[in-house]
């Protein structure tokens, strides 16, 4: 049989004003079954205490690679899209990326490695809701997941997505929880570099994805839990706006 190269994933995680998320995210990474990974931070130009957070954190975990980087271009897609060229640079066969204020399900780097060890290039999974924040309403619990289910069906349906010379369907990945292999990342382009009042910056990979190859998915293991502040501030129709081409645009985008 050919020998398999070793994997050399990396977690890449794009920050803005993140001082009081992060730490439940960094020390959420520190519990995963498989620590067989490297983590970079990026800082989107933060006004608050999120750098120290992370530098605290690094110096208190030192079996952790962790590294900060600084980013001062604002645009989830320009810190995401630093982060993942700073962990390939470093030498990433693998990245996967999480937000500051999602936690990943213990298991997920390990369900990450098992889905590109099956061959895929690209993968994703679910997004649910957080429950350690505060108190989720009935409301809440369930419209998460449904929020993702209908913008996952408009975006099956969205012209931009229907472009005959994709070799595979759409399907969604949030930015949050995705993953890809270093190779094809950079001859995909990437992370668009923009901010996310302009562009879904995770669409736009997934579309660039789509045009090179069908080896992405979906893989239920591949959990993250992510919060749910932006629906409370929203609400659900104005929340389902915002997933659908920004038809929504809140006069707050950075809600805290």
């Amino acid at each position: 049989m050919p020998e398999v190269p070793e994997m050399r994933l990396w977690v890449v995680i794009p920050a803005y004003d993140e001082e009081r998320s992060i730490g439940a995210t960094l020390r959420r990474l520190t519990e995963q079954t498989d620590t067989g990974f490297s983590l970079v931070v990026v800082d989107n130009g933060s006004t608050d205490g999120t750098a120290r957070v992370v530098k605290e954190f690094a110096a208190e975990h030192p079996a952790l690679d962790v590294r900060l980087v600084h980013e001062p271009e604002k645009g989830t897609g320009a810190a995401a899209d630093t982060g993942v060229r700073h962990a390939i640079t470093a030498g990433a066969t693998h990245v996967a990326r999480t937000d500051a204020d999602c936690l990943p399900h213990r298991g997920w780097v390990a369900a990450v490695k098992r889905a590109f060890g099956e061959g895929l290039e690209m993968v994703s999974g679910p997004l649910l809701p957080r429950t350690d924040e505060f108190p989720l309403k009935f409301w809440e619990r369930r419209l998460l997941p449904a929020v993702i289910g209908a913008a996952a069906l408009f975006g099956r349906f969205r012209p931009g997505n229907r472009d005959p010379l994709y070799l595979g369907p759409y399907v969604m990945m949030p930015g949050c929880n995705v993953a890809i292999t270093a190779d094809l990342y950079e001859r995909s382009g990437g992370f668009p570099r923009t901010r996310i009042e302009d562009v879904h910056e995770d669409r736009a990979l997934v579309n660039r994805v789509r045009r090179l190859t069908a080896a992405y998915g979906l893989r239920k293991d591949v959990t993250v839990y992510g919060s749910v502040r932006r629906l409370r501030a929203f609400g659900l129709v104005r929340t389902l706006g915002w997933y659908a081409d920004h038809r929504y645009r809140p006069p707050v985008v950075d809600i805290r």
